[in-house]
């Protein structure tokens, strides 16, 4: 079995994990993939980074000038730095050392696409490594607090694309709804046929719209994955 602090690579970047305490993972794969490039953002933001790989998948998929990205743990904060150095995109790609919070609070500028992976735990875990539990439980960054900061810096025409557990769907579409933010696209991801929905892939923009939700299966059995979730994914994973 693959030591998970071992570097992750990719076809055009390579992820060390080893000071990070969530490793690379099917969740922010996916948010990087599905997240659409359409509207062919110019600045970008990624919300509590960890490695840098959302940022990273990003910065490979598009031609934004700006990538900024921001963590508020310090060794995973360095971490990111490191990788986004390393990479072919390091000109385009920054990490702010900063709670989401502080960083609402500072910063004036608009983005045009807001990603997140945002800790869902709701109820309280330990694993024993507190950074590690501060990356998974969603009370180190509450949804209330992530959706009001995305109200504040999401452009005029901007989207927000995020990934949360499939239980919390409506509670935060809910949320959304009172700061003027409305699903655009929705995918429900389920690891295989028979098991139940999982996550809860969604994008949010400005303006109202009736989102139909489709659905993504990651594998058909046991590391045979669909054609849909190859699709999405090939331009990353060395082996699709």
């Amino acid at each position: 079995m693959k030591n998970s602090n071992t570097p992750f690579t990719f076809k055009q970047f390579t992820i060390s994990q080893d000071r990070c305490a969530m490793k690379v993972g099917t969740d922010g794969v996916l948010l990087g993939a599905w997240t659409s490039l359409v509207q062919e953002p110019n600045s970008i933001l990624d919300i509590g980074t960890g490695t840098g790989l959302i940022a990273l998948q990003l910065a490979q998929r598009s031609t934004a000038e700006t990538i900024d990205a921001i963590e508020i743990n310090a060794a995973a904060y360095e971490q990111c730095v490191n990788n986004f150095e390393a990479s072919p995109w390091g000109d385009r790609l920054f990490c702010y050392h900063a709670s989401w919070n502080e960083f609402v609070s500072e910063i004036d500028d608009k983005y045009e696409l807001i990603v997140a992976n945002p800790p869902f735990h709701e109820e309280t875990v330990s694993s024993g490594e507190i950074s590690r539990d501060q990356a998974r439980q969603s009370d180190a960054l509450p949804f209330m607090d992530l959706i009001h900061g995305v109200g504040k810096l999401l452009a005029k025409d901007g989207v927000f694309t995020t990934i949360i557990p499939y239980k919390a769907t409506q509670k935060f579409i809910t949320l959304a709804a009172s700061y003027h933010l409305f699903p655009h696209k929705i995918t429900y991801v389920k690891g295989n046929p028979e098991a139940d929905i999982k996550r809860s892939l969604l994008e949010f923009r400005r303006i109202a719209s009736n989102a139909i939700p489709d659905e993504l299966v990651v594998e058909t059995h046991r590391h045979h994955y669909t054609a849909a979730y190859i699709a999405l994914t090939k331009e990353f994973y060395l082996k699709m």
